[in-house]
């Protein structure tokens, strides 16, 4: 009986959603990936934390406000692209993991690298920035997206933290920690 639920129905014409009442009718949507304009990078490839904190300074400069921004990576950890996830206050910024994944998930990413500067100037993460990053991490495990890093820029393009190089993104059985 199912089958003739969809069988019959007769094909309706695509109506355009700014007519008056289209109730009864569903939207049909399109996702793009829109490239918005490109920065110069000394390396097609990072192989360090101090490579991404160099691209975060290039990137975000002496911005006043705090920014989250992921940066894609392919299988070969070569660079695909750079986006800002969100732009806070001097002393916060809103992330929230499916937004950070929504633009890897539509760039085929295999991998991100998530960096944020703190305009304080003091690189050393917060409460806040640990629990990011392990439910950053967790969620990237769920979707098959490796989080290889998280970096912190502080004053100068020297002063940053790297939760990879503390060893704070993976234990030994592949679970996030503090």
């Amino acid at each position: 009986m199912q089958q003739e639920l969809f069988a019959l129905s007769p094909p309706h014409p695509p109506v355009r959603i700014d007519e008056p009442d289209p109730s009864g009718y569903l939207p049909i949507y399109r996702v793009q990936l829109i490239r918005d304009t490109a920065i110069p990078t000394p390396r097609p490839q990072f192989r360090q934390s101090h490579d991404v904190a160099d691209l975060l300074w290039q990137f975000l400069g002496e911005v006043d406000r705090e920014h989250f921004v992921v940066i894609l990576v392919d299988r070969k950890n070569r660079l695909i692209g750079i986006h800002t996830v969100s732009v806070g206050s001097l002393t916060a910024s809103v992330v929230h993991p499916r937004e950070v994944f929504k633009v890897a998930i539509l760039s085929n990413a295999a991998a991100i690298l998530c960096g944020h500067n703190h305009p304080s100037g003091d690189p050393q993460p917060s409460r806040e920035d640990c629990s990011l990053t392990r439910r950053l991490v967790q969620a990237g495990q769920i979707l098959g997206i490796e989080v290889l890093d998280h970096v912190i820029i502080g004053d100068g393009a020297a002063d940053y933290y790297s939760f990879a190089d503390q060893s704070m993104l993976h234990t030994d059985k592949g679970e996030s920690h503090d």
